[in-house]
């Protein structure tokens, strides 16, 4: 949840400021840090990513009372519907994120990998 909020929260915030693209190291870098196993990782960066360019997509489609997006809704194969070209922002905005996310946390954890205690030495040989 903790990657989640800081996924979504710093991807935001630099998307104001930087190319689309800087969500890459955004989510990298926070799973490189917080993330503990892919699969949470990858999760992490696709809701936090794609709910991010979800709520972006419909509040820039408010501003323009859908006629930017009903055009490419149309130019792509969506049959002019608003909510698939939404749907698919937030998937391909979610794929990025997770998989920036999910190597982040690979890396994590091929390089720092978790030192085992001794085991106990008993008495008896």
């Amino acid at each position: 949840m903790l990657l989640f909020l800081l996924i979504l929260i710093a991807a935001a915030v630099a998307q104001v400021f930087l190319p689309w693209w800087c969500i890459v190291p955004v989510a990298f870098l926070l799973a490189l840090w917080v993330g503990r196993t892919g699969g949470k990782a990858f999760l992490a960066g696709f809701f936090g990513v794609g709910l991010g360019w979800l709520v972006l997509a419909i509040w820039l489609n408010g501003q323009n009372n859908s006629v930017l997006a009903h055009r490419v809704a149309e130019l792509l194969p969506l049959s002019g519907s608003i909510a698939l070209l939404l749907l698919v922002t937030m998937v391909v905005g979610g794929v990025v994120g997770g998989l920036a996310a999910l190597s982040g946390c690979w890396l994590r954890q091929a390089v720092w990998r978790p030192t085992l205690a001794p085991e106990p030495v008993t008495g008896t040989q």
